[in-house]
């Protein structure tokens, strides 16, 4: 295998695997959303982090767009 082949690859793991992670948490936050009581306070910081971590996963992305843009095709 080449060395591109090689640093694409580890880039698409890392991606994925982040990606992964932040959506396991963005997962757990909305099922606790739904499934219990909770007051107003906790409420609006749950929802505040969920769209933080939405944030966060769309710059995971461009970062890789990025990454490969640079790499492979400039």
């Amino acid at each position: 295998m080449n060395a591109e082949l090689i640093d694409f690859l580890g880039m698409l793991a890392e991606l994925s695997g982040t990606v992964s992670i932040a959506y396991a948490a963005l997962s757990v936050h909305h099922r606790f959303r739904h499934e219990h009581k909770v007051d107003e306070e906790v409420f609006s910081a749950m929802s505040q982090e969920m769209r933080v971590g939405v944030l966060g996963i769309c710059l995971i992305l461009v970062g890789f767009c990025a990454q490969i843009f640079g790499k492979f095709i400039l």
